[in-house]
């Protein structure tokens, strides 16, 4: 039994060895800096150049009517600027299951670049050629990029990683979103393009990310999944393992991707109407919904599109306002990272109802000192401490959990459906964000915040009545969980359910002698 120990030892030591290789690492940077990098980009760079663009909308409209635009003109012009690339990216998510089938998951993120190329000449140009709409135009079809790669590179990256190391390359999507949301904002410093004369080159850079994509992806390979199962191609699919995994003999994950294969060719893939009709689902869909829209409308993004004016709003000096930004995205960066390290122990409903709890109480003492900025001189500086914590909060737990609970509360043949409503309200929530917050805060001025206390605090009580704790539960004790709400009495587990359940008791008992599995890397 010791011998069987060590050599499995040894074997799992040469598979983490192998785990990580130049061709998975060179897929996964390359990857995410031209998809999430870019839609992190997109969530910041409004902030610096938006008095310059407004001054812009209204030169345009002298040179064209002959009279000033009217101020509520110029708010619906910015707030339309600001709030379609959500729109594009609602578009580009209802695009994403007719591209991936024809052109694969790595050709559809490199098809995919063409989109923000125009962007870029789009938004670069407008200034030049005297037109706003090329802003506007630009905007939406960034935004149709963005929502093409959110649901394109998280697939990619999930289908070459090798199962124990496939956590930490799918962290690149995160890690890169708030990376670029980080240089947005180093790029709008005034000592880079943060001017009135170079504003446009922020919207130039987006073809930088885009063309090094397409510079290193197409000589990385497809993945193998995809080769195997929907192109049947198991020569290309055999050398694309052997790229990420570093090994010759790949036979085992051929193996595992047909086993699987044949499984699902017998699953019916459900609709987003099938799970609206499946009584038996009810409180997992309202319960999606409901967590994806607190994720958008619990305020964290009208502090990415907004950050400028609000720290103006409390009282900091124009001239440090750039610097000051740029440790919101630090902030985030860190406060994602240690999410990421914390969820497996502390589990998803705790965090999720810690991280809306923590961000109501903060927004509600930001509204405080917002309104006490003017009795005091360090109040501004209380303001500034109150997002940054706010910002720490929503990355805790609302900043990525939703995403996983959609996977977690419906078995397979449901899930895709699953994650297309999931996207809907995301993006939907975004745009309504992006359009309305601007007319809040001229109407509500400093208890604009108060808003977003009332989103968090519903968010939170819901969660806490209504979402069962999914750490280490199976689907069937998910869907036993959600059975009474649904007045279900009896919920039967599909035959994938049953052999999870099956394999579970011997898996435990092999672990009580004392014997280690072998897994393959996928």
């Amino acid at each position: 039994m010791g011998t069987i120990e060590e050599g499995n030892n040894n074997k799992a030591s040469q598979s983490s060895q192998k785990g990580l290789t130049l061709c998975l690492i060179s897929a996964a940077f390359f990857g995410a800096l031209g998809s999430s990098f870019l839609y992190g980009y997109n969530l910041s760079v409004v902030n610096a150049p938006s008095n310059y663009i407004k001054a812009f909308y209204n030169k345009t409209w002298v040179e064209r009517y002959e009279e000033p635009i009217g101020p509520e003109t110029v708010t619906l012009l910015w707030s339309l600027t600001v709030s379609i690339f959500a729109i594009g990216g609602l578009a580009g998510t209802f695009t994403v299951s007719i591209l991936i089938k024809v052109f694969g998951r790595k050709g559809t993120l490199l098809l995919n670049n063409v989109n923000a190329i125009i962007a870029a000449l789009l938004m670069a140009l407008g200034e030049t050629a005297g037109s706003f709409e090329m802003l506007i135009i630009g905007r939406f079809i960034i935004g149709v990029d963005s929502g093409i790669a959110l649901s394109v590179l998280p697939m990619y990256l999930g289908e070459i990683s090798p199962c124990q190391i496939r956590g930490s390359i799918g962290q690149f999507n995160s890690i890169f979103i708030c990376l670029g949301v980080f240089m947005g904002q180093v790029l709008g410093l005034p000592e880079i393009f943060g001017q009135e004369s170079r504003w446009n080159f922020l919207f130039a850079f987006l073809a930088v990310p885009a063309v090094l994509q397409l510079c290193v992806l197409p000589f990385l390979p497809e993945s193998p999944r995809f080769l195997l199962m929907e192109r049947r191609d198991e020569a290309r699919a055999e050398k694309a393992f052997q790229a990420f995994l570093g090994k010759k003999d790949v036979s085992q994950e051929i193996e595992e991707v047909h086993a699987e294969g044949r499984t699902q060719n017998t699953i019916v893939a459900a609709s987003p109407l099938d799970l609206f009709r499946n009584r038996s689902l009810r409180w997992q869909v309202i319960t999606v919904v409901v967590t994806m829209a607190c994720y958008q409308l619990c305020g964290l993004n009208a502090i990415w599109y907004y950050t400028n004016g609000i720290f103006t709003d409390a009282g900091f000096k124009k001239e440090l306002i750039p610097y000051i930004t740029l440790s919101t995205g630090g902030i985030e960066t860190l406060a994602a990272i240690v999410s990421g390290l914390v969820i497996e122990r502390v589990g998803r409903k705790p965090l999720l109802i810690f991280g809306f709890c923590t961000m109501a109480f903060f927004f509600g003492l930001l509204t405080l000192f917002l309104n006490l900025q003017d009795r005091f001189s360090w109040m501004p500086y209380l303001s500034f401490v109150s997002i940054l914590l706010v910002i720490a909060s929503f990355c805790s737990g609302p900043g990525g959990i939703p995403f996983i609970l959609t996977g977690e509360l419906f078995e397979q043949s449901y899930r895709s459906a699953a994650f297309m409503i999931a996207g809907t309200i995301n993006w939907l929530a975004n745009f309504a964000v992006g359009l309305l917050f601007p007319f809040i805060q001229e109407g509500l001025q400093t208890y604009a915040f108060l808003v977003f206390v009332v989103v968090c605090l519903i968010g939170a009580v819901f969660l806490f009545f209504i979402l069962p704790e999914t750490k280490n539960k199976t689907f069937v004790e998910i869907s036993q969980s959600f059975a009474k709400i649904n007045n279900v009495s009896d919920v039967k587990p599909t035959q994938e359910m049953q052999d999870v359940l099956s394999f579970k008791p011997v898996q435990e008992e092999v672990n009580r002698m004392g014997v280690i599995e072998i897994e393959s890397s996928f």
